[in-house]
């Protein structure tokens, strides 16, 4: 099952184009929107909830189109978003139950709800509190709170660990994966690739409106570097896996080849025999986010 299938999607604000012509599909699960501010990440998430109309093309978000019907959406969808946009003059407790209330929950329930929640992210003790008082960690777990405490099938993070130190944000990250262990779909937006590294499953990266990929995290640690031992002829081995496409450094008799795909390693193994090198070893490695998102290599 899908939680968003995308068809061709575009969207500008007048001259600046936001999205181009995207197409994807992303499945259940954690899935971690990356790319530099400005790719097109808050845009995309904006236009799942219907606040946006798009250009042109068409979107399903666990089967419901947002430009037709974004109530029907944005009932079964928790939105966290990036700035700061609580009520400083109500305290935590009561704000979680309004949105709570919000959401069709009655408000005896909205405020059993609402306590079960703070306790969850962290805060049952500074539930009766007032918002304007709080750090910002705080406020990100408020945040946090009134997105799932209606209880949603998809949970949208825009930059949840923003602006946290560091102990924060590790345990921002520990909170998004105790919510994945009970089985709630996140598609997470950040910048911060570590991040999506740290916590999700499939990943959808975006570079100024256009789709570089979309894939299983796995897939893109197949994106690796293999480095090659061989007895001799390394300059000859690199030379044809060059004119295959692939980079190939030689240092003495080790080669560094790739990044490159799950046909690397074949390729490697061909021209080893072909130049009768005497292949000694292969060791794959792994190419993190940042490496590949930099490298502007990864084709959809």
């Amino acid at each position: 099952m899908t939680v968003l299938e995308v068809s061709n999607l575009t969207h500008d604000y007048g001259e600046v184009v936001a999205l181009k012509d995207l197409t994807l599909q992303v499945p259940e699960g954690v899935t971690g929107l990356v790319g530099a501010n400005g790719a097109g990440k808050t845009t995309l998430l904006r236009l799942m909830l219907g606040l946006l109309h798009p250009t042109a093309g068409s979107m399903q978000v666990l089967g419901h189109d947002p430009q037709r019907d974004p109530l029907a959406v944005r009932a079964v969808i928790g939105y966290m978003p990036e700035g700061d946009c609580i009520p400083k003059d109500q305290t935590a407790a009561d704000f979680v139950a309004y949105t709570a209330q919000l959401a069709g929950i009655p408000p005896r329930e909205a405020r059993r709800r609402a306590s079960e929640t703070l306790f969850l992210v962290g805060l049952e003790e500074e539930r009766f509190r007032f918002l304007g008082d709080f750090s910002t960690g705080m406020k990100q777990r408020v945040k946090l709170a009134q997105a799932i405490v209606h209880d949603p099938d998809l949970l949208l993070l825009d930059e949840p660990a923003s602006g946290l130190d560091p102990e924060g944000r590790i345990q921002m990250l520990e909170l998004i994966r105790r919510l994945a262990d009970f089985k709630v779909n996140i598609i997470l937006s950040s910048h911060v690739l570590t991040d999506i590294e740290q916590t999700c499953d499939w990943v959808v990266m975006l570079d100024a409106g256009d789709l570089l990929r979309s894939g299983p995290l796995g897939g893109f640690e197949k994106l690796g570097t293999v480095i090659v031992e061989v007895l001799d002829h390394a300059d000859r081995v690199a030379a044809s896996l060059r004119g295959r496409g692939f980079e190939a450094t030689v240092e003495g008799q080790r080669l560094l080849v790739g990044p490159g795909d799950e046909t690397l390693e074949d390729a490697i193994v061909a021209e080893a025999a072909a130049a009768n090198a005497g292949l000694v070893r292969m060791i794959r490695g792994s190419a993190s986010l940042e490496d590949l998102f930099l490298a502007r290599e990864v084709a959809p």
